[in-house]
């Protein structure tokens, strides 16, 4: 296992992800959009099209609001925008639990319509079967266990997990269920710390980290939290590097003093009709 993901001009693969496992930390993050795909993709490794798009982009209260054709115009916008990153894009709710033969269907269709390089899909003991059925379609799979945002109406709201010796029982079994199902890494979410160290140690995958130990053998985190544009609460497990709401906000109260001065446009900002070779 090498220090750190080479950086190349070939896009880093899911099985170059899964064999940085011990290696310097997988650095992820979440992309919905081409701008930002752009920017971010000299930085991290791996870029989700997480399905918390739909709450932060599109208002929804859950990640329940994200449909299968959501995630792929999202899935291909970044797909445009990173060149280096592995792109993962999350198979949204009701798209893959029924049965191993729709979740190769929603699989497939992702991939093929956007070109990403990996689904990841929630869940442990209880969609090994699905995920196997992927990973037999040659489609990579990144697992999601924990805090699982899609079940958090079934669970009664966003609880941290592994706080009971049955609870970091059914943890561990969903973490090696995940991995024999053939998955490159999994997402550890809203974990007791040392039970997601624990699992760190005991699986052969790399597991990624949100709200769960710095032992893990990469991190993520929503990029609009990371950056500071989160409008409502921000989770206890964000760090934000910038404050680009107070940016945007006085930009924004900037711009309406000049519109309602006649202050701008001004002389530079409009085009002259004497003038040549003036390109928008």
């Amino acid at each position: 296992m090498g220090a750190e993901i080479p950086t190349t001009d070939i896009r880093i693969s899911a099985d170059t992800i899964r064999r940085h496992k011990g290696g310097t930390p997988i650095v992820c993050l979440t992309a919905y959009t081409y701008p930002i795909a752009r920017l971010l993709d000299d930085h991290v490794d791996l870029l989700l099209v997480g399905d918390s798009v739909a709450m932060v982009l599109h208002g929804h209260e859950t990640t329940l609001g994200a449909s299968l054709e959501m995630m792929i115009a999202h899935g291909q916008a970044v797909m445009r925008g990173s060149a280096k990153a592995c792109v993962v894009v999350d198979m949204p709710a009701g798209t893959y639990e029924d049965s191993a033969a729709q979740a190769v269907a929603s699989a497939r269709r992702m991939v093929d319509e956007t070109g990403c390089q990996a689904v990841k899909l929630e869940g442990g003991v209880g969609m090994a079967r699905q995920i196997a059925a992927i990973v037999a379609a040659g489609i990579p799979v990144m697992g999601h266990i924990g805090l699982q945002p899609q079940s958090v109406e079934k669970d009664g709201g966003y609880k941290i997990k592994g706080r009971t010796e049955a609870a970091v029982a059914a943890l561990v079994r969903d973490a090696l269920a995940v991995e024999s199902a053939g998955a490159f890494s999994v997402v550890i979410e809203g974990t007791v710390e040392t039970v997601a160290a624990d699992i760190t140690r005991r699986i052969a995958i790399p597991t990624i980290g949100i709200g769960a130990s710095g032992d893990c053998d990469g991190q993520i985190l929503v990029i609009d939290d990371m950056v500071g544009l989160t409008v409502d609460r921000v989770p206890k497990f964000v760090k934000e590097y910038a404050d680009l709401r107070s940016v945007i906000s006085h930009a924004a109260g900037r711009y309406a003093a000049e519109v309602r001065s006649r202050t701008f446009p001004g002389p530079g900002h409009v085009f002259s009709a004497t003038r040549h070779g003036d390109d928008a």
